[in-house]
């Protein structure tokens, strides 16, 4: 049997066979496999590059759209704070004036809680099909109750409607059975509920009726009815359905908690201004740098030692879509805004570096536009007048073509991952193409050292009947 072992060197021919084919099948790849390998490399560095970029927009956006909270606005003038937090918590919005105020809270609004009579079956008690209707504020809520229920799964039927009801349902059991208790998120006085139903006379609840825990068939509301929340604000009485009051102390917001005197103080928000603006700044300036990082080349005093470059291009270098962007959002710095006394970053201290582009705040100058009178100008700066002058808005405007499912930087991670599918699909039939004519370069080799082999046995066999006939003749 043939060894399957190829012999590096040719037994017949004393050539170098391995060798051979290794060098005419390295040859013949050399081209394409350079091609792919730079091509790799180049799109596997640009896939980084665009997730460099990326990655800076996202957190660009996160930034803009934590510092656009209505809730808790960023860029007020004033700030209002409580001094029990523990019973009334304020915000202030950039129309608050500065003042101290006494907040004396009697008491806070309340939800309707209701209860049902008892069921003596526990939550498996049957309920007869038919029609359970809850009302709260004038408004009915139907609940259909099909054949073969039970206070369990009627109490899941009002709560799959809570979401648009405001209404939930749950049961407790007590010493005299088992009560359907219907809550509320709604406060305020007059929102109590009542039940009316057509199955079971222990689901009616009539407007006023209070329960009584100690009989079995009392029905109606638990300990109180719903109350209004009531207030005094610097002595003048404040009645509210909400525990939110927004209305009621210009530009403040306050949400009570408890029923308490504490003090609220509105002053100016210099330091909250400050760390709003360095936090946009900060953003800013992080896809400022993040593209310098893909874009900007290296120059190296010592040649590349394979292409003797001294120049190392980046991620991204000579692409025009980091420069697009930094445009998009250079643009909008000096974009005209909402009318008001700021009218340019550089009025609150903000300037942009001549060498790199980037933000900077002069605490000096902040303080100065604060000692001006801005405060109050520069929520109108940032959030507008509207949803679309203010800064805030146009930069994440400008950024979401980039950043939006689908936008430009998912086209382009699309693309650059074909480039890559394409360019595997490439090595691996330049690796098929070398195995391939490695075999048969091998193969080729082999016969020829064969016949090599052949010929100089039959020149060994010519040779020696040659001289052995010489012999004879001169013998």
């Amino acid at each position: 049997m043939a060894s399957p072992i190829t012999p590096s060197t040719g037994l017949g021919s004393g050539l170098a066979i391995g060798d051979i084919v290794t060098a005419l099948v390295n040859s013949d790849k050399l081209a394409k496999q350079t091609q792919i390998t730079t091509q790799t490399k180049l799109v596997t560095t640009k896939i980084s590059g665009i997730g460099t970029l990326q990655s800076a927009m996202t957190a660009f956006q996160t930034a803009l759209t934590n510092l656009g909270k209505t809730d808790t606005p960023a860029f007020a003038g004033y700030a209002a704070k409580a001094s029990d937090a523990t019973k009334l918590t304020v915000t202030s919005d950039n129309s608050a004036v500065p003042g101290t105020y006494s907040i004396n809270v009697k008491n806070l609004a309340t939800a309707s809680s209701v209860a049902s009579a008892s069921f003596a079956g526990g939550t498996t008690s049957a309920i007869p099909s038919g029609d359970l209707t809850l009302t709260q504020n004038g408004i009915d809520t139907k609940i259909t109750i099909p054949t073969g229920a039970t206070l369990a799964s009627v109490a899941k039927q009002i709560n799959a409607q809570s979401a648009t009801s405001n209404i939930s349902a749950n049961i407790i059991t007590d010493d005299n059975g088992s009560r359907l208790v219907f809550s509320s998120t709604v406060t305020g006085k007059g929102t109590d509920i009542t039940a009316s139903s057509t199955t079971s006379s222990e689901f009616n609840i009539v407007a006023g009726a209070k329960l009584d825990p100690a009989s079995k068939t009392s029905a109606g509301y638990i300990n109180a009815q719903a109350v209004d929340a009531s207030l005094t604000v610097n002595g003048l009485t404040i009645t509210s359905a909400s525990n939110t009051i927004d209305k009621s102390l210009g530009g403040v917001s306050m949400t009570l908690l408890g029923t308490d005197t504490s003090t609220v103080t509105v002053s100016g928000n210099n330091d909250g201004l400050k760390t709003s603006l360095q936090t946009f700044v900060d953003a800013y300036n992080a896809v400022v740098k993040a593209v310098a990082s893909v874009t900007k080349a290296t120059v190296s005093d010592t040649p590349d030692k394979t292409t003797g470059a001294t120049v190392t291009a980046a991620a991204l270098t000579g692409d025009a879509m980091p420069r697009s962007i930094l445009s998009a959002i250079r643009d909008q710095l000096v974009t005209a805004g909402a009318p008001g006394g700021i009218s340019v970053l550089s009025q609150l201290g903000i300037t942009t570096g001549q060498s790199d582009g980037t933000l900077s705040l002069d605490a000096k100058k902040f303080a100065t536009a604060m000692d001006q009178g801005l405060a109050g100008d520069v929520q109108q700066l940032f959030s507008g007048t509207d949803s679309t002058n203010g800064l805030l808005s146009r930069m994440k405007a400008a950024i979401t073509p980039y950043t939006q499912t689908g936008g430009i930087f998912d086209t382009r991670k699309t693309s650059l991952n074909k480039q890559q599918t394409d360019l595997t699909t490439q090595q691996a039939a330049l690796d098929l193409r070398v195995t391939t004519m490695t075999a048969t370069l091998t193969a080729k080799y082999n016969a020829m050292d064969l016949l090599v082999g052949q010929l100089k046995a039959s020149a060994t066999s010519i040779t020696s009947f040659f001289d052995s006939l010489n012999a004879q003749q001169s013998g």
